[in-house]
């Protein structure tokens, strides 16, 4: 792997002199725990690092990285969680680290995708009997389905209570018939729709009309992380006090400082801490906070929704499906179809990925791994009916998971703009992190880690003048990240 490009904080020059004669005036740097080694908490306790501030990360796994988590047990990497960089572009808060570590992107649509993640020539759709569908029909209902989108807003500015994108669907297509579609097209819409939910990881009748689309989508298309996203939390985390297998169970606030009870009973006190677990752990009341969080903090955890998505990864000994990135299954209901994505494509590994979301990602999670296996090669089978058998495989079950309860925050009908805003608010010295505490970039990765970044901005900068600290140390840290002069690595088979 390539350098991270970490600096060991070592003393160069006059800057280093100036930072020793500041430490010598100083009083002891501030203490931080920050809860929760997926990226943002990783990210938080990076940058307070960096700021010489004393930080501990507890994380309940017995691994980093929380929803980002690359398998290796293929002989290759696997993201069985985060897989995409959504916003292939230098705005993006993580292109400067992505390509520091000298990292491989496989774009898989441009700026115009109808369902974001792909574009429509990337798709090779079968029906029921194993038909190919043919691509221009492929093609045409999904501009068809661009289309009853764009009306969609139409029925947002007519009604002043929120309704289920489902339901403007439905009146889109009252309004206009010529927007219908029958037999097989009809079948290519609800596969559409089946990749709309799994943009949301929740089903169509749970979205909310009023801010589906109010997402600020980066420029650049969306990229695969070829190498996966391991080497980004590793690069994050080098150097940090991190305890593995810390579960907290309970936050108290005490005259400044907050006490961190973990599941063996072991406490740590701090100055603050920075909480970035997953919105489900919140929602579930995992953790007891005393005293306990006010009611505007406990509505928008209540408010906020949680997708699930999940993912069931198949190596095969060879390559037998299409060239094409994205295998589907068309048919009745949106539920009933499916869709494999093809590693091998983007890797060059003989990998297919089935993804399943919202309820269905759950019904999943009710079987055993050889069951949901045999499902999901019952339905390669109809695609390609000589498929053969994996020789290995893997089972994601993000619904159930304690250390997770779901996929990534989504927008429920009916409930306030301001979620995202409350969630990230600090309770004195409490604050938050995490892809639910981004009101722009919710449900991504890079979303979640400038949250971290910006709950750390916050916490510090109220350290400091608590503590009487200068901050001279702001003029003279070095950058984490140089931009680099190479490009972000991208390409497109």
């Amino acid at each position: 792997m390539a350098s991270s490009g970490f600096s060991n904080r070592k003393n160069f020059g006059i800057g280093g002199i100036l930072i020793s004669h500041i430490e010598r005036q100083q009083p002891s740097p501030p203490t931080v725990i920050v809860i929760g080694g997926g990226i943002s908490g990783i990210s938080a306790a990076r940058a307070l690092y960096n700021a010489s501030f004393k930080v501990i990360l507890l994380e309940s796994r017995n691994r980093l990285g929380g929803r980002v988590h690359t398998d290796y047990s293929f002989g290759c990497p696997v993201d069985m969680g985060a897989s995409w960089l959504h916003g292939v572009c230098n705005e993006n808060s993580l292109a400067p680290l992505i390509r520091s570590l000298g990292l491989r992107l496989y774009r898989t649509s441009g700026d115009n995708s109808v369902l974001y993640d792909h574009d429509l020539e990337s798709y090779a759709l079968f029906d029921k009997d194993g038909n190919q569908v043919p691509q221009q029909v492929v093609i045409k209902v999904g501009e068809t389905f661009e289309r009853i989108l764009k009306e969609t807003e139409k029925v947002r500015v007519e009604h002043a209570t929120d309704m289920s994108l489902l339901q403007a669907i439905s009146i889109v297509l009252d309004r206009n018939p010529h927007l219908r579609q029958e037999g097989l097209e009809y079948e290519v819409l609800q596969w559409y729709i089946c990749r709309m939910e799994a943009w949301f990881a929740a089903d169509a009748d749970t979205i909310s009309l009023q801010n589906w689309d109010q997402e600020h989508v980066l420029s650049g298309g969306h990229g695969l992380m070829v190498q996966g996203y391991h080497p980004v939390i590793q690069a994050l985390a080098k150097d940090l006090d991190i305890r593995l297998n810390h579960r907290v169970k309970k936050i108290s606030q005490r005259s400044n400082r907050v006490i961190i009870t973990v599941e063996n009973g072991n406490t740590f006190i701090a100055d603050a801490a920075i909480i970035t677990v997953p919105l489900g752990v919140l929602k579930a009341n995992l953790i007891e906070f005393e005293p306990k969080l006010p009611e505007w903090k406990l509505s928008a955890i209540s408010d906020l929704g949680v997708g699930n998505e999940n993912k069931i990864a198949l190596r095969f000994n060879s390559v037998f499906w299409p060239n094409v990135e994205v295998l589907g299954k068309v048919a009745q209901t949106s539920d009933a179809c499916g869709y494999f994505l093809n590693l091998h494509k983007a890797t060059g590994n003989p990998v297919l990925v089935y993804m399943v979301a919202g309820r269905f990602a759950y019904e999943i999670e009710k079987l055993s791994d050889e069951e949901a296996v045999n499902f999901v090669m019952s339905q390669l089978k109809k695609i390609i009916p000589d498929a053969m058998d994996p020789v290995q495989y893997l089972v994601s079950r993000w619904g159930t998971d304690p250390d997770s309860l779901g996929s990534y925050s989504c927008d429920l009908v009916g409930k306030p703009a301001d979620l995202y805003e409350r969630l990230c608010a600090p309770v004195e010295n409490l604050y938050f992190a995490g892809e639910a505490a981004s009101a722009d970039h919710s449900g991504s990765v890079h979303g979640a880690y400038t949250s971290g970044i910006m709950a750390a901005g916050v916490c510090r900068r109220r350290l400091s003048v608590q503590h009487g600290m200068s901050d001279l140390f702001q003029l003279v840290m070095r950058e984490e990240f140089a931009e680099a002069v190479v490009p972000l690595q991208i390409s497109r088979m």
